[in-house]
């Protein structure tokens, strides 16, 4: 479709990533990333989780084509097929556009959690000691204490999470029962907080 906005997807499943400088086993919730082509709207698979970041901070200034890919499938087209299909035989999830990609020897790693909780995914970065950050705040102490990575800022971190396409994924909060006091105090309504889909034209899928 002309003029849609790229879309990233990463399937998920359980496959091992590594440090580069360590040989310390960390698991990411990954088992392919796919992107979606800005011409024909067919998805393609991205070889490595490298490249996925690469295109995903990028897509919106730079939309996905096929021929984009020919980087690793010299011979593709918007006329092959797609690469995958969302037949229910994967777990999708829509990713949010323009994550920078991580900083050098720092991974940053995606972990699902079992359906049925009130939270899809957790996201936290490994420094090149292997350490785990999983806030902004641990990001800065960290930063601020290990001087030795003066070229890094917070500006590379990002803890956004991707939400399932798979409808009642998350389990949606209740509101708790409100009183005629509770009104009497606010004065406002109590709305159910729910979760909501994002619209799939803005977003990117992972």
């Amino acid at each position: 479709m002309e003029g849609r906005r790229n879309r990233s997807n990463a399937a998920t499943g359980n496959g091992p990533s590594f440090s580069k400088k360590t040989s310390k086993r960390v698991w990411d919730s990954i088992a392919a990333y796919t992107v979606q082509c800005d011409k024909c709207s067919k998805w393609r698979f991205v070889p490595t989780k490298e490249k996925y970041e690469e295109i995903r901070e990028r897509i919106a200034e730079q939309p996905f084509l096929c021929e984009t890919a020919r980087e690793w499938r010299p011979d593709l087209s918007c006329d092959d097929e797609p690469d995958v299909v969302r037949d229910g035989s994967w777990r999708w999830a829509i990713d949010k556009p323009s994550i920078p990609q991580s900083p050098p020897s720092w991974q940053r790693i995606l972990r699902i959690r079992a359906k049925g909780g009130t939270k899809f995914a957790d996201v936290y970065y490994v420094t090149p000691s292997s350490k785990r950050l999983r806030s902004m705040t641990e990001v800065q102490s960290y930063l601020n204490e290990h001087p030795e990575y003066p070229g890094v800022t917070t500006s590379q971190f990002s803890f956004q999470i991707p939400s399932p396409l798979e409808e009642n994924y998350v389990r949606k909060r209740h509101a708790r029962s409100v009183t005629l006091h509770d009104m009497s105090e606010t004065l406002m309504p109590v709305n159910p907080i729910s979760w909501v889909v994002p619209d799939q034209n803005r977003d990117t899928c992972t």
